[in-house]
């Protein structure tokens, strides 16, 4: 494991990359953001090559930061709806960065700050901050860890932990988006194939907000419980079936059989977005359709809807997530 400068923002503030190798798995985290800006992993031939979307350079995460490439994402992953949300009596106002709504954190997230970070033994990075009480409109101050680490056999491990002094909400996610054939490989909606463990999705209108409705996957374009074709056009949050553990359970995998890559996702999570990159526009060196996301996460508004999982955390809870990476090949 190696710690190099990787830049610096225009107020000076340096920026360093993390590049944890283990098992023939290479993973690079900065600082800013949190960001996973690449992962490399052998195919069927022991070829290495890189699985997720990202930028070679600082600028082009600082110039393009809405499709969130590799982001660690919080205070809130997700929208709310009307960037408001009631907690113990008290309405609170966030900033309505997506449409009227709330999205992945507000207008200066997780995804857009520098964060502390240190080494955890030989293959782990830990990165560290405190968001301030009042951040982007959230409440408490949130002392909050991510912690990178490269398992044996080369499983990439995201844990999350928090603490607040106030009550809050928590819904952190990593953005990344894969393409197992590489980031130069073209379409990944239409030569991978995907398997997500959930017999329901939430219902959504018009602005990806949920109905509160959750609907069953059979005999749709949604249902993804056995492997079959990506396909475009998702952009949804499946209701896993296995709900909120307290280890991570496996709940999706993503196939390329060009490569014969198999990423394999684990989760504590009782949700997953599934998002096909299909808002990709010009401006990016990527076209729609060249990454596939799969969020692990607690369900879109789920401050505005109690029947959902709870994303509130207490003074004195301790907020636990994680989710697990695994790579292999196959054919």
């Amino acid at each position: 494991m190696r710690s190099e400068l990787f830049d610096a923002l225009s107020d000076g503030t340096d920026v360093h990359r993390w590049t944890l190798e283990r098992d023939g798995v290479r993973v690079r985290v900065l600082t800013y953001g949190g960001i996973l800006q690449s992962v490399e992993a052998p195919d069927r031939d022991g070829a290495a090559g890189g699985l997720v979307l990202g930028f070679d350079d600082l600028a082009g995460y600082l110039a393009r930061p809405e499709p969130y490439l590799g982001a660690l994402v919080g205070r809130y992953a997700n929208r709310i709806a009307g960037g408001r949300f009631p907690l113990d009596e008290r309405i609170y106002h966030l900033a309505q960065n997506n449409g009227r709504n709330a999205l992945h954190g507000g207008e200066r997230g997780f995804d857009k700050r520098v964060w502390d970070a240190e080494a955890v033994g030989e293959h782990a990075v830990r990165l560290r901050r405190v968001s301030p009480h009042g951040e982007e409109g959230y409440p408490g101050r949130l002392e909050v860890s991510a912690t990178y680490a490269l398992e044996e056999g080369g499983a990439l491990r995201i844990s999350y932990e928090a603490t607040t002094d106030a009550p809050t909400l928590v819904n952190l996610t990593n953005h990344s988006y894969w393409n197992l054939g590489g980031p130069g490989s073209g379409n990944a909606t239409g030569s991978h194939t995907v398997r997500i463990d959930a017999g329901r999705v939430t219902v959504v209108d018009d602005e990806l907000i949920p109905t509160g409705a959750a609907a069953e996957v059979a005999g749709t374009r949604f249902d993804f419980r056995q492997s079959r074709k990506a396909g475009a056009g998702y952009d949804h949050n499946y209701v896993l079936d296995k709900g909120v553990t307290d280890r991570a359970v496996g709940v999706a995998e993503l196939h390329h059989p060009g490569s014969g890559r198999v990423l394999s996702v684990a989760t504590t999570e009782p949700g997953l977005q599934f998002y096909t990159s299909d808002h990709f526009d010009e401006t990016l060196p990527f076209a729609p359709g060249d990454g596939i996301a799969l969020e692990t996460q607690h369900f879109p508004d789920s401050p505005n809807r109690p029947d959902f999982p709870s994303t509130v955390l207490r003074p004195g809870e301790v907020y636990r997530s994680q989710t697990v990476y695994g790579f292999g090949v196959r054919g």
